[in-house]
């Protein structure tokens, strides 16, 4: 890495001393401050054309305010393209066009054991397995995988179900499951319809129907009938489909991309096609950062989305953008085949692309006024808690249990935009009386705003309490103890009949609000409110199953921590475990006979856990 800090940055000069090598370049303004971050084929003849090039206004401003910049070499344009995605999601420089989606993709997995099962997969890949997509929507994947089940009848049921069948299910009687759980499938068959399912959902299904045929003569040859007929029938149910499906007469692997710009808000909205199976569309709306050019917009969201996700080996845009060359060679190396970016289109693909622009206005259009609802939302609530300005973030906290068991709060977080998932807090609650509520949040407050304190975090402008005059006690006095101020607080106390709407809004002071259905102000306070609710009893019901899954066996003398794992990943849970035998449970590791014994009968009521017979 070069860096070179000058008081008045001469960036022509600077430029001059550049590699031709690819890599990537920052730019810092004189408070060390991120601008921009950039890739570039060649670091020197992209430096210099921010110095030597007439340019946008926005970037004109960027570069107006550059006070040393730094570089990073790569080997290639692919390095290039992956170190710039990461730093951008890393560092959040203040003029890059930025990929956000706090929702995860959807995707097909099947997983990687004796009896694999296909199933629907949204998360981290925390499951061994093949991850197939990303897909548009959870829709295409739940088609996709009705499809894969009617051709291919593999399994779709948890573990703990499988290990437990005692007889076919109803997926079996209706065709769309082989029924290995109770070996109504050889293991040799099966594994072959799992390699089927791998080449069709890799988008190889010429590979795929030449290899059936193949098989089919095979048993036609060795007089198999029933299994050829079996064959034919699978290879006719493919071509179907392939007929139904393709795009131009083949099948089409391909994304199309279109790019819609209004009032400093981007939408990208995304088509997909995979193996000539329209899989539907999705709407991104980038970050933007001061950004107007949709071609700008549309280069940086290639850049970022397909560095992350697998491209096709198709992908038409809308319009030409920046370093498409480079972008093509760095997607094609990365995926080990030759991707193609194309613009000009005919055909077929032009009235998708057409179809494409169109969703992106109309999507573009319906979040530009869900857009606007906020912003008056935002100075409805000014207006009504009479601030000088609106609330740059809000945080609502609230409390959920059970008779006192298992409780927990919730943080969540708004800003200008709506929620920010990603800075959501639960806080399980202990050494308290159950059922004090006080303390709960007393303690909830203590651990979110001690920290913050501690390690200069960032504190909210508004501060939401689920609760009347009692809680908003509770946390005027934290604050105070923590010495946090300028922020308001306000409590939110359930209306007349627990009426949406009616709520009392509650000042510092006693000072109490009683806006009334009507108010915007009121209703964005609800959203943010509920948000924190939901949030908060879906954390509580997840501890209370947790607690109750390991506590009866957690009372069994001769179980610790490493062989009640074993039992409830052997088991798949609990609920599989008291479906065992003591026979099966004596198979699982470190789990002998009269444990075993002692477990089946715990679990079942038989006797006490502290007694051996």
């Amino acid at each position: 890495m070069t860096t070179q800090k000058i008081p008045d940055f001469d960036g022509k000069t600077y430029a001059r001393g550049l590699t031709t090598a690819p890599g990537v370049y920052r730019m810092y303004a004189s408070d060390d401050t991120l601008l921009y971050v950039g890739k570039a084929a060649s670091l020197k003849k992209r430096v210099a054309n921010y110095f030597t090039k007439a340019l946008s206004h926005r970037t004109a401003t960027m570069v107006a305010q550059i006070a040393r910049m730094e570089i990073i070499v790569t080997r290639t344009a692919v390095e290039a393209l992956l170190l710039e995605n990461e730093l951008i999601k890393t560092l959040k420089p203040r003029f890059n066009v930025s990929l956000r989606d706090d929702k995860s993709y959807p995707y097909v997995l099947l997983t990687d054991e004796q009896w694999p099962r296909i199933s629907f997969h949204r998360g981290p890949r925390a499951v061994q397995g093949r991850y197939f997509g990303p897909y548009p929507g959870a829709a295409s994947v739940r088609d996709t995988l009705n499809l894969m089940h009617k051709l291919f009848k593999l399994r779709s049921c948890e573990d703990s179900v499988f290990r437990n069948r005692s007889r076919p299910c109803l997926q079996h009687q209706i065709g769309r499951c082989s029924a290995p759980c109770v070996g109504l499938v050889d293991a040799g068959d099966y594994a072959d319809a799992v390699h089927r399912a791998g080449l069709f959902l890799d988008g190889r299904s010429d590979e795929l129907t030449l290899e059936l045929s193949e098989a089919m003569e095979a048993a036609s040859a060795g007089l198999d009938f029933e299994e050829a007929a079996r064959l034919r029938d699978l290879v006719m149910s493919i071509r179907k489909q392939q007929q139904r499906q393709y795009v131009d007469g083949s099948a089409a692997d391909l994304d199309v991309l279109a790019c819609a710009v209004q009032g400093g808000v981007a939408c990208v909205l995304l088509l997909a096609f995979r193996d000539g199976r329209n899989l539907g569309t999705r709407a991104f709306f980038p970050k933007t950062n001061g950004a107007d050019n949709p071609a700008e917009i549309l280069s940086a969201f290639v850049s970022q989305y397909y560095a992350e996700q697998s491209p096709p080996r198709e992908i038409v845009l809308d319009r030409e953008i920046p370093e498409q060359q480079l972008i093509e060679e760095a997607l094609s190396a990365a995926g080990g085949r030759r991707i193609h970016i194309k613009a000009s289109v005919r055909g077929e693909r032009a009235g998708y692309l057409d179809l494409a622009r169109r969703n992106a206005e109309i999507a573009l259009a319906t979040e530009v006024s869900s857009h606007a609802a906020q912003q008056a939302r935002l100075e409805a609530l000014r207006e009504l808690l009479d601030m000088a300005e609106p609330p740059q973030r809000i945080e609502c906290f609230d409390i959920s249990h059970t008779m006192g068991e298992a409780t927990v709060a919730s943080c969540v977080v708004f800003n200008p935009d709506g929620p920010l998932r990603s800075q959501y807090r639960r806080y399980n609650i202990s050494g308290i009386a159950p059922g004090d509520d006080y303390a709960a949040m007393r303690q909830a407050l203590e651990r979110r705003f001690r920290r913050a304190m501690e390690e200069g975090g960032v504190l909210p402008d508004l501060l939401l309490i689920d609760g009347g005059a009692g809680q908003l006690t509770q946390a005027r006095s934290v604050l105070a103890e923590l010495g946090v101020n300028d922020l308001l607080l306000v409590g939110v106390a359930k209306g007349e009949g627990r009426r949406a709407g009616h709520e009392t809004l509650v000042l510092p002071g006693g000072r109490e609000l009683h806006p009334g259905p009507d108010s915007r102000g009121l209703q964005l306070i609800q959203q943010v409110r509920d948000e924190a609710h939901r949030f908060a009893i879906t954390g509580h019901r997840g501890r209370r199953q947790k607690a109750r899954s390991s506590s009866r066996l957690e009372d069994i003398p001769g179980i610790g921590p490493r062989r009640r794992a074993n039992l409830l990943k052997h088991f798949g849970g609990l609920a599989g475990l008291k479906a065992a035998g003591a026979e099966e449970i004596a198979r699982v590791e470190g789990i002998n006979a009269a444990l075993a014994e002692r477990i089946y009968a715990t679990l079942h009521g038989l006797q006490g856990p502290g007694k051996v017979e």
